[in-house]
C-alpha cells in the first residue's frame, strides 16, 4: 500500500516541542506557545459566533476580518526571536494600524449604541454568547501573553495592545448582536 501524497502528521512533535515560525523549536508548554493556543481558541470561538451571524452579513464579515487577523497574532507570537525581521506588516507582523481600526470600529458601534454601564450576564443570542466567550479567551490570550513577556519572552507591544482592544471590541460586539433587547443584569 503506498503513501497518501500529503498527512497532517508529521510526528516531529512527538517528543513534546512545536516548530516555531522561521526555525527553531520550543515545548508545547511553551509560555508563547500557550498564548497561541489562547489566540487559536479565540479565533474557533469566533467561527461558532459567524456561523451564528449568518443572517447579518456585515458583522459576518467583521468577525471573518477577525479571525483573518488573529493569524497575523499567531504568526508573530510564534516566530523565531532573532528571525522577527523576516515578519511582514499585516501578515505575519502585527501593526499599530491593525489596532487603529479595532478602535475606529469600536467608536462607530458605540456611537450607534451606547453602551449601559452596567454587568451583562452572557446569552441573550447565541451569537452574542458566542462573542462573549471569544472575549474571555481573548482576555486569557492576553493575561497569558503578559506572563510570558515578564518571563522574559520577546513580546510586541503591538500584539499586546491588539489583544486588549479585540476583546474590548468583542464586548461591544455581543452587545452590538443583542441590539435593544433586554439582557439579563447583574445587581450584585
Amino acid at each position: 500500500m503506498s503513501e497518501p501524497a500529503s498527512t497532517i502528521y508529521t510526528k516531529t512533535g512527538d517528543d513534546g516541542t512545536t516548530g516555531r515560525l522561521f526555525g527553531g523549536r520550543v515545548t508545547k508548554d511553551d509560555l508563547l506557545i500557550e498564548v497561541c493556543g489562547d489566540v487559536d481558541e479565540t479565533v474557533a470561538a469566533l467561527g461558532v459566533a459567524r456561523e451564528a451571524l449568518q443572517d447579518n452579513q456585515g458583522l459576518s464579515d467583521l468577525v471573518l476580518d477577525l479571525q483573518r487577523h488573529l493569524f497575523v497574532v499567531a504568526a508573530d507570537l510564534s516566530a523565531n526571536p532573532s528571525e522577527r525581521y523576516r515578519l511582514t506588516p499585516e501578515v505575519s507582523l502585527v501593526v499599530a494600524t491593525m489596532t487603529d481600526d479595532l478602535e475606529r470600529t469600536i467608536d462607530r458601534m458605540t456611537g450607534r449604541l451606547p453602551l449601559r454601564p452596567v454587568f451583562i450576564v452572557p446569552g441573550v443570542t447565541r451569537a452574542s454568547a458566542s462573542m462573549d466567550l471569544a472575549r474571555t479567551v481573548a482576555r486569557r490570550a492576553e493575561r497569558h501573553l503578559i506572563r510570558a513577556r515578564a518571563a522574559g519572552h520577546i513580546v510586541s507591544p503591538e500584539v499586546v495592545a491588539y489583544l486588549n482592544r479585540l476583546s474590548d471590541l468583542l464586548y461591544v460586539l455581543a452587545r452590538q448582536v443583542v441590539g435593544t433587547a433586554e439582557e439579563p443584569v447583574s445587581h450584585l
